[in-house]
């Protein structure tokens, strides 16, 4: 087992042993899970909800859910920008090489869904010919242009990809959020400390 460095660690303080990410960071963290937190139940119970006459109450769950997506897109693709100019506090010197590895490769695996659930999202509903305009624009505000014209067979396939990868979401945060806990309960590496 390695010594824990002694050197000084970006933001280290007593409440933070192993550094902790800067305040730009955590914002990007926690404003994802929040957008999260709308994009995964109502895209899930989306389907489930009986169009009424005008539809307009499943619209506002699909005007919802698209929305919270493409936030989502953009701030992964802003966060990913931020981390590339201000990099993370290193891992923990202590940390076994295979939960290293594990820790990077959910991360990796999270900032391409990240990037790629809303983008298969965004095509399938092009796909399905409802392009975000009208009751389902961004925001309720903004248009965004037909790219393409409707094809069922796309939009199946597309649509096969966006519900996948919702589930590998939910996978992927169990395990991100089970390593948190496990490193603050269990080896007490001051890991989760890093982002609060």
């Amino acid at each position: 087992m390695h010594a824990r460095s002694t050197a000084t660690l970006p933001g280290q303080d007593a409440a933070h042993p192993a550094g902790q990410y800067d305040p730009v960071a955590k914002w990007f963290h926690w404003v994802t899970l929040g957008l999260m937190l709308i994009a995964l139940p109502t895209g899930f119970v989306i389907k489930f909800i009986t169009p009424e006459a005008d539809g307009a109450y499943k619209m506002a769950f699909y005007a919802i859910h698209e929305s919270a997506g493409l936030t989502i897109l953009l701030v992964a693709l802003a966060r990913l920008l931020w981390r590339w100019r201000h990099p993370p506090p290193a891992h923990p010197a202590d940390l076994p090489p295979l939960l290293r590895r594990a820790a990077e490769a959910t991360h990796h695996a999270l900032y391409a869904l990240l990037i790629l659930q809303p983008v298969m999202g965004f095509l399938a509903t092009n796909a399905w010919g409802f392009p975000l305009q009208g009751r389902t624009a961004y925001l309720g505000l903004i248009g965004l242009p037909k790219f393409m014209e409707a094809s069922v067979g796309l939009a199946e396939v597309l649509s096969l990809i966006h519900t996948v990868g919702g589930y590998l979401f939910v996978v992927l945060l169990a395990a991100h959020i089970g390593a948190a806990v496990f490193h603050h309960a269990i080896r007490k590496d001051g890991t989760l400390m890093r982002m609060l």
